[in-house]
């Protein structure tokens, strides 16, 4: 039997598996980094550790490079070794007239250039309009905020490992993600 290749999953940092606050939540924060306040997604680290069984694992991130590589050296599981961790220098600014301000945008032309198919390559955001290029590979979580009963990692993680040994994850509807009946049901 031929092993397929793993597909590459790159995972936003901000919202997406961590919430970083100046302003303390009323629950004990996991760790601080200067004068943030940082809350881990609730089941991250087994998120992190299932997910490197079955693929590649990457951290891409709109946040300032100091920030990302300190952060993700914080929450990053002794055994994983990320494929990259990219932050703002990676990104690519795109003028947002209604909100008149610039929007960092992840356009994955970049992981294309480094040798990654982006047949096999997702990312996971909780902003389409950082992501907006990359409609055919994106899946979009909710932001998580600090609530300590949130349950989107799980749910992703049992989404992800009905897609994990697809040839082309840009052929994947993903916009019902979270429903994983429909996918058990159409594989």
């Amino acid at each position: 039997m031929k092993e397929t290749e793993k597909i590459l999953l790159i995972l936003d940092l901000d919202e997406t598996l961590i919430h970083a606050t100046e302003t303390k939540l009323e629950i004990d924060s996991d760790f601080q980094y200067v004068q943030y306040y940082v809350y881990k997604r609730p089941n991250l680290m087994k998120f992190l550790t299932e997910m490197n069984k079955y693929f590649k694992l990457a951290i891409w991130s709109s946040a300032d490079d100091k920030y990302v590589n300190d952060i993700v050296k914080l929450i990053k599981p002794a055994e994983i070794e990320f494929e990259f961790v990219w932050a703002r220098s990676r990104c690519t600014p795109r003028r947002d007239y209604q909100l008149d301000k610039y929007v960092h945008e992840k356009r994955l032309k970049k992981v294309k250039k480094q040798g990654f198919k982006l047949e096999k390559t997702l990312i996971v955001d909780d902003s389409p309009k950082k992501t907006r290029d990359n409609f055919g590979n994106a899946i979009y979580i909710l932001p998580f905020e600090g609530n300590q009963k949130d349950n989107e990692l799980n749910l992703l993680s049992e989404f992800l490992k009905t897609i994990k040994e697809s040839e082309n994850v840009r052929r994947i509807e993903k916009r019902g993600w979270r429903n994983i009946k429909t996918y058990n049901n159409n594989l």
